[in-house]
């Protein structure tokens, strides 16, 4: 059976091996992107081969390793098993096909083999549930770039940021409540990625080119609410799901906060993650969940920097027990809601 529509599922990318070469093989891909690291390209340039790339490769290898499975990279499993969650719930009539922005399994490959499969419609699922230029601008811009090198151009539908869609907000809520019906912790602390606070003022609509940003981190609350001027902002859509998961999980607002984990500098978008780690024990805080709503797969970021290391700063500080809540990974939950959202994507009925 000829499938008649694809499925492109998304993520950022790993490393082939907890190698130095081969990270830095994934940190030269990653970080040239212009969306990524928004320099000048000699002074992109320089800084990855001169800083990044001979300092952080060796380091973050180290890093890799600690969270290392027999299958490989965790992100890549668990998006594997995600792609393979979905292609059973959808059956025969969609092709289901995993990418990563950076690495393998390549974007061009994945387009290729829908290609071969005779899908000439495919609905492309950049799995992040919030816009930022970084990771959803620059994976819907690659693959529209690739798309378009071909004679016949494949028609392309992309699912929208899906971070106050119900279904993702449902499936967000039952992978954490049995840990918080379980553990009862003093605080619930929601960590997203953090970016650049240079990357999110160049999401504010209400900026005239070249002008500064008159909305955006101009107040503390700015981004409390989802206005036309932050419809885009990274920070904004962040609190927006904080707050609608802390609703589903019936939260106090006392209970819980929201932070930004894995700056770089000080100029990042703030409340920081590890600053309020530290902080938490000194305010009588003893035992912490962690909820990590921006990573749909579990990786680097989660298992290590907060699994390992968030987890030994909070017990230094006084603390007594800091929880990493499981990502969405392949839960039933968020496989039934990526197979909605696509389904809407491609207007595809429910019985096709």
């Amino acid at each position: 059976m000829t499938p008649r529509w694809g499925l492109l599922l998304v993520n950022l990318g790993t490393p082939a091996a907890p190698t130095f070469g081969a990270v830095a093989r994934y940190l030269r891909e990653f970080l040239s992107d212009p969306r990524v690291l928004s320099l000048p390209a000699p002074l992109r340039w320089a800084l990855l081969h001169l800083v990044i790339l001979p300092f952080r490769s060796g380091k973050s290898a180290a890093a890799y390793r600690a969270v290392w499975t027999a299958e490989g990279s965790p992100l890549l499993v668990h998006s594997r098993a995600l792609a393979a969650a979905v292609q059973e719930k959808l059956g025969p009539g969609a092709r289901v096909e995993l990418a990563m922005r950076y690495q393998e399994p390549s974007l061009q490959g994945a387009l290729r083999r829908l290609r071969q499969a005779g899908v000439d419609r495919v609905v492309v699922f950049p799995l992040y549930p919030h816009y930022a230029a970084s990771s959803w601008g620059s994976t819907a811009e690659a693959v529209m770039r690739l798309a378009a090198r071909e004679w016949d151009v494949p028609s392309l539908a992309f699912v929208p940021p899906c971070y106050e869609d119900p279904r993702f907000i449902d499936a967000c809520a039952q992978v954490a409540r049995p840990l918080l019906e379980q553990l009862r912790p003093d605080k619930v602390v929601m960590s997203f990625h953090g970016l650049p606070e240079e990357h999110v003022r160049r999401s504010d609509a209400s900026a005239q080119v070249g002008a500064p940003s008159p909305h955006c981190l101009a107040r503390p609350d700015c981004c409390h609410t989802i206005a036309p001027a932050n419809r885009n902002c990274y920070r904004a859509q962040c609190h927006a799901t904080a707050r609608l998961l802390a609703a589903a999980l019936g939260l106090a607002a006392a209970r819980w906060e929201l932070a930004f984990q894995s700056r770089l500098t000080r100029r990042w978008i703030q409340p920081f993650f590890d600053q309020r780690i530290e902080a938490l024990p000194g305010e009588g805080v003893k035992t912490v969940l962690v909820l990590e709503p921006s990573f749909v797969a579990d990786c680097l970021e989660t298992l290590e920097e907060v699994g390992i290391r968030a987890r030994e700063s909070f017990r230094a500080a006084g603390g007594e027990e800091l929880t990493l809540c499981p990502s969405l990974n392949a839960h039933p939950a968020w496989v039934d809601a990526v197979v909605a959202m696509a389904r809407e994507a491609a207007w595809v009925p429910v019985l096709e």
